[in-house]
């Protein structure tokens, strides 16, 4: 057996668990696709809801779908696949994943596909204002869980504090300084908490008038306002004492954000729309969401991911996953994943709609979110996004912030990074 073949085999045994036995066609002949998903918790259970009422119909397709761990697990798990052969039809990356994958002729474009044209896509997050360019390239990607960055508070502390919500980066200090709470050498209550984490320290940087990449696709990481912003991190962490140092990496970390935030052990949490139900639904105290303080301006990056479908797989089944996703788009299954969840509404029809029965007169904290949709700016349409996020960018702003060193060395050094093939 050639070297080749022995990789393939052992490739191939390693997908073993991750892909289910997915003929094309289903016992109504509908057809069936596999989709892979990285959605946990309530979101989880949302997902699994409305998969069941679409599989109520017999004449839809089967969906397959199985859970293959965190985005980037996932995504893992899906270039092995495409590697082998064996790409699911259908799955769902970070926005930054997606110039990667298109660059890389792994996605299937989506314009020949019946009521592409039709689908009434929120411009901000869809691909056509996601990405600088978005409107002029082939239709590759659909949103549907979108979130933005967004500032949680603990209402009763604040008030007992007598602390205003934080509009600007030196309110945020001197709110987090206010609403600390020490008990000798240790800190019972931190008074602001935020994943050291690309997606947030873009928007700092946004805020701060920077962009991480220029107009000519080269990688600057902010300049002077990507210091700035890294720097913030470092003065409430070390300088103040009143941010917790960085636990954990990836989403562990924002899991350990949510769960000091829900047990009183932090006053603010800078955190994704993503987790509102869950977080209203479990905290013991009013929670009131607001924007991110803001430096020079308010900007952030939309975060979460889009749907794609992947070119490797058969046609048969690029086609019933299709179905699965226009019906994922349509008003109603809109609608119940953003107000069961926290993600953005993706089509106009359904913020139409939310606003006409009263929803955002009910919800005052969606009714913020959805505001948030006039501060995005859109992505950079570049190939190494991905990789300077995610071997660049988030273990050096966790070493940074832990050991505290020079912010404009640091990124000097993640530039230079950045550059190598």
């Amino acid at each position: 057996m050639s070297h080749l073949a022995s990789r393939r085999s052992l490739l191939l045994g390693s997908l073993a668990s991750a892909l289910p036995a997915c003929d094309a066609r289903s016992s109504n002949g509908a057809g069936r696709a596999a989709f892979w998903y990285s959605y946990g918790g309530k979101n989880r259970e949302v997902l699994e809801r409305l998969l069941a009422r679409f599989h109520a119909d017999p004449r839809r397709p089967r969906i397959d779908a199985t859970f293959q761990g965190d985005y980037f697990e996932s995504l893992a798990k899906v270039r092995t696949a495409i590697a082998v052969g064996a790409a699911p039809a259908m799955t769902h990356v970070v926005s930054e994943v997606v110039p990667y994958l298109a660059e890389a002729g792994a996605l299937e474009p989506l314009d020949g596909y019946e009521g592409a044209a039709d689908l009434d896509l929120v411009p901000e997050i869809a691909q056509s204002g996601t990405y600088e360019g978005g409107a002029r390239r082939p239709l590759l990607a659909i949103p549907f869980n979108r979130s933005v960055p967004i500032m949680y508070v603990n209402g009763t502390m604040l008030e007992r504090a007598g602390v205003a919500i934080p509009r600007d980066w030196g309110e945020l200090r001197a709110a987090a300084n206010a609403l600390t709470v020490r008990r000798g050498a240790e800190v019972a209550v931190w008074g602001f908490e935020c994943p050291v984490s690309w997606l947030f320290w873009v928007a700092l940087v946004a805020s701060a008038g920077g962009r991480v990449v220029d107009e000519g696709g080269t990688v600057t990481l902010g300049g002077d306002a990507g210091a700035r912003a890294l720097d913030l991190w470092q003065t409430l962490t070390h300088r103040d004492r009143v941010m917790r140092p960085p636990l954990g990496r990836d989403y562990n970390a924002w899991q350990v954000g949510t769960q000091d935030f829900l047990s009183g052990r932090a006053a603010i949490l800078w955190s994704s729309t993503a987790f509102l139900r869950y977080i209203e639904e479990n905290a013991r105290f009013p929670v009131k969401v607001a924007p991110l303080a803001r430096d020079h301006r308010h900007a952030i990056p939309a975060g979460g991911t889009f749907f794609v479908l992947l070119r490797a797989a058969e046609e048969r089944e690029k086609r019933a996953a299709w179905q699965f996703l226009r019906w994922m788009t349509e008003r109603e299954q809109t609608m119940e994943w953003a107000t069961s969840t926290g993600y953005l509404p993706v089509t106009r029809a359904a913020i139409t709609e939310l606003a006409r029965n009263g929803f955002y007169d009910a919800h005052a904290n969606d009714k913020v979110v959805l505001g948030e949709l006039g501060s995005v700016e859109p992505w950079p349409w570049s190939p190494t996004l991905f990789r300077v996020q995610r071997e660049i960018m988030d273990p050096l702003l966790e070493d940074a912030v832990l050991q505290g060193t020079n912010a404009a060395e640091a990124l000097a050094k993640g530039r230079r990074e950045a550059l190598l093939p």
